[in-house]
C-alpha cells in the first residue's frame, strides 16, 4: 500500500532528478536522430554508421550518470522503501504533461533496478504497468510540426500533391528528375486505389519526419480511400551524379513489415512524441507488436520493456512448458523455448568443447557487435536481459537438468516458486534452415538455397563474416527470408584473411593427414566450405548454379578490399524487381573447386565441421 502522505522532502527532489536524467537522455537521443538528415544530405555514410553505434549506448550511459548523481546527492542505496514509494508518486505527477511519459517510466525502472535489489523488481516501487496514458499526446506548441500531415488530392492534382509531399521534407540536395520519379509513383499508386474509385474521404497521410537507415531516407505514410487503408513507403537514394532519386514505392503491410524487420538496424527518426509515431505505424502494421515498433525506431529499451510485459501476460494466459529447442544443440549456447510463444531463449554455457576457443565475455562482445552493426535484414535482433524470473513449474525435468549441467553459474533456484536466469538472450523463433531443407519441396529448396547465399552476400556487404556457415545457424522467417542467428563466431570481414589452399609441393604433402602449411588464427579458406555445406546432391546443384562464387577466395578478397577502401554497399529491404531503375546483376556460375584432405582439416580449424 502507498502511504497516504508524501512527507519526505527528499522524495520530490529525487523524482525531479530522475526525470532530469531522462530528459537529458532523450534530448541527446533526439538530437543525433535529427542530425541524420544532414548526414544523409552530405552522403556521410560512415558518420551515419558511427552515430548508429553511439546512439545505442546513450541510454545506459544516462542511467549510470543518474544513478551516480542520486547516490552522491541523496545516498539512495540507504533510503527506506517508503521513500521510494513517495518518489514514484511524485514522478507520476511530473509526467502528466510530458511528451514521452512511457519512455520516462522505463528510465525510472532502469534507475531503480540499478539501486534496489532485484527482489523488488515486480512490486510497487517501479512501473510494472504504465501509469500515464500515451493516448492522443501531441506537441501543441505553436511552432511544432504535427506527427503526420494529411493531403487531400483530386484526380487532377495528384501529381502536384505527390511532388509537394516529397518537397515538404526540404532536403538540401536536388533530385535528378523528380517529375520522372513522381510519374512512376503515381502510376504505381493508381493501381492501389480500390476499383479505381476515389471515395469522399480520399487522403494521403504522411509522417512528418523522414526515416533514415543505411544509405536511404524513407517517406512513410498511408492512403485512405473509403474503408481501405494502404500503407506505403518511398525510399530516397543518392544517384551516381550525387543527386537524389526515388528508388521505388512499397505498398501494404507485408512490404512495411520487411522494411521494419527485426533483422534490420534501427531507424534514425526525429520524434517529439514517439507514442504517436508508434500508433501511426501500428495502424499500418497491426500484426507487428508495439515492442518491435519501438525497437525499430531506435527506442530498444522501451521495446525490451514492452516485450517483457507481453511475455508476462502470455505466461499468465498459457499453460504449456518450456522445452529444449528443436534442432541440433549448440556448442556454446543452451537454447530453449515455449511452444506457444514465438521466441527462443539463449543462455551461454559455463564450459565449451575444446575446439571452441572462446569465453563468456567474448561471446557477449559478439552479440553486442551485432546490436550495434547494420544487420542488413540478415541478423536477428537480440533482447538481452539480466535476472529474469521464470515460474519453476513451467520447466520440464529434462530442461532443468540441462540448465543445471551446462549453466549452473547463471541459474538461481533459491526461490520456492521461481527460478532466475542471471543472463539470457531472447530472439525471434525461426525454422532452422537445415530442418526446413529436409522437408522442403524442390521449389522451396531452390528458394532457400538462393536466400542462403544472398544472406551471406548481404552480410559480406555489411563487413560481416559469419564464421560458422552451417545451415543450422540460419533460420527462415515467415516471409521466406533467410536470417543468421548464431553469433559466437562472427568477425568483421576486414579482420579476416581469405586464402586459397596452397598446392602440395610433393607427394608427401599431398598424402599428409595433417595440415602441412601455416594457418593463422583468422585465415579462412572458402574453397573448403563445400564438403560441409553441399553434401546433399540437390543442394549442391542449386548452390553451384546460384552461389558458386562463395567458394572462391577472390570473391571475399574483392569485397574486403572495397570495404577497406571506404565503400559502403547499398543493401535494399525489398526485392530488386520492385526498383524503378536498377536491376540486380545475375550471379556468375563457376566450377566447383577441387578439395583435398588437407583442406578438410583446415576447414575444421574454422569450425565448419558438421555438428
Amino acid at each position: 500500500m502507498f502511504p497516504q502522505k508524501l512527507n519526505d522532502p527528499r522524495a520530490f527532489e529525487i523524482a525531479k532528478a530522475m526525470l532530469d536524467g531522462f530528459n537529458r537522455h532523450y534530448r541527446l537521443f533526439r538530437g543525433t536522430s535529427a542530425e541524420a538528415k544532414k548526414r544523409f544530405e552530405q552522403a556521410d555514410w560512415h558518420g551515419q554508421q558511427l552515430a548508429q553505434r553511439e546512439r545505442i549506448e546513450f541510454y545506459d550511459k544516462r542511467v549510470d550518470e543518474t544513478v551516480a548523481s542520486l547516490e552522491e546527492r541523496f545516498q539512495t542505496s540507504q533510503l527506506a522503501m517508503e521513500v521510494w514509494q513517495q518518489v514514484k508518486l511524485h514522478y507520476i505527477g511530473l509526467l502528466v504533461d510530458h511528451h514521452q511519459p512511457e519512455l520516462a517510466e522505463t528510465f525510472f525502472n532502469s534507475v531503480c533496478t540499478r539501486i534496489l535489489h532485484h527482489s523488488y523488481f515486480n512490486n510497487a516501487f517501479i512501473f510494472v504497468r504504465p501509469a500515464v496514458s500515451t493516448e492522443y499526446i501531441e506537441n501543441d506548441e505553436p511552432a511544432a510540426k504535427p506527427t503526420f500531415r494529411a493531403y487531400y488530392p483530386t484526380r487532377q492534382n495528384l501529381r502536384e500533391t505527390l511532388r509537394r509531399i516529397v518537397t515538404n521534407f526540404q532536403l538540401d540536395i536536388e533530385f535528378e528528375d523528380l517529375g520522372r520519379d513522381i510519374d512512376h509513383v503515381m502510376n504505381a499508386m493508381q493501381g492501389q486505389i480500390s476499383e479505381g474509385r476515389w471515395r469522399t474521404n480520399f487522403q494521403i497521410q504522411v509522417l512528418s519526419s523522414l526515416f533514415f537507415r543505411n544509405k536511404a531516407a524513407y517517406i512513410v505514410g498511408k492512403i485512405i480511400n473509403g474503408f481501405q487503408e494502404t500503407a506505403f513507403a518511398l525510399p530516397i537514394l543518392h544517384g551516381e551524379t550525387g543527386m537524389l532519386y526515388i528508388d521505388t514505392v512499397l505498398f501494404g503491410e507485408d512490404d512495411l513489415l520487411m522494411l521494419f524487420s527485426f533483422a534490420r538496424a534501427y531507424f534514425m527518426v526525429d520524434m517529439e512524441v514517439p507514442s504517436a509515431f508508434v500508433a501511426f505505424l501500428r495502424s499500418m502494421m497491426p500484426r507487428k507488436p508495439r515492442s518491435e515498433i519501438y525497437s525499430a525506431i531506435g527506442l530498444q529499451k522501451q521495446g525490451k520493456n514492452l516485450f517483457y510485459r507481453d511475455f508476462l501476460y502470455h505466461l499468465r494466459h498459457s499453460s504449456d512448458k518450456f522445452r529444449i529447442a528443436p534442432g541440433i544443440k549448440g556448442m556454446v549456447m543452451l537454447v530453449f523455448d515455449l511452444p506457444s510463444f514465438p521466441f527462443v531463449f539463449k543462455v551461454i554455457k559455463d564450459f565449451y568443447p575444446a575446439q571452441k576457443d572462446t569465453s563468456r565475455e567474448l561471446i557477449k562482445s559478439k552479440y553486442l557487435l551485432v546490436k550495434q552493426h547494420d544487420r542488413v535484414g540478415r541478423m536477428a535482433d537480440t533482447l538481452e536481459y539480466s535476472n529474469v524470473a521464470f515460474p519453476r513449474y513451467r520447466f520440464g525435468e529434462e530442461l532443468l537438468a540441462e540448465l543445471r549441467h551446462f549453466c549452473p553459474s547463471l541459474l538461481d533456484e533459491s526461490g520456492t516458486e521461481d527460478l532466475v536466469l542471471r543472463h539470457v538472450y531472447i530472439e525471434r523463433r525461426m525454422i532452422p534452415l537445415n530442418i526446413y531443407l529436409q522437408e522442403a519441396s524442390p521449389e522451396q529448396m531452390e528458394h532457400a538455397v538462393i536466400e542462403y547465399g544472398n544472406a551471406i552476400k548481404d552480410l559480406v556487404a555489411a563487413n560481416i563474416f559469419p564464421g560458422d556457415m552451417l545451415w543450422k545457424n540460419f533460420g527462415i522467417t515467415r516471409h521466406g527470408k533467410v536470417v543468421f542467428y548464431d553469433y559466437d563466431e562472427i568477425e568483421y570481414l576486414t579482420d579476416c584473411n581469405f586464402r586459397y589452399v596452397p598446392q602440395p609441393r610433393n607427394e608427401e604433402e599431398e598424402m599428409s593427414g595433417e595440415i602441412w602449411y601455416k594457418v593463422g588464427p583468422r585465415d579462412v579458406f572458402p574453397e573448403t566450405f563445400a564438403p560441409f555445406l553441399l553434401g546433399h546432391p540437390g543442394v549442391r546443384e542449386l548452390f553451384m548454379r546460384h552461389h558458386a562464387d562463395l567458394l572462391d577466395a577472390a570473391f571475399w578478397q574483392q569485397h574486403k578490399a572495397r570495404i577497406q577502401a571506404g565503400y559502403v554497399h547499398d543493401v535494399f529491404p525489398y526485392e530488386s524487381h520492385k526498383r524503378f531503375y536498377a536491376k540486380a546483376a545475375p550471379q556468375p556460375q563457376q566450377p566447383l573447386p577441387a578439395v583435398d584432405g588437407a583442406a578438410l582439416i583446415a576447414a575444421s580449424h574454422h569450425d565448419l565441421s558438421v555438428q
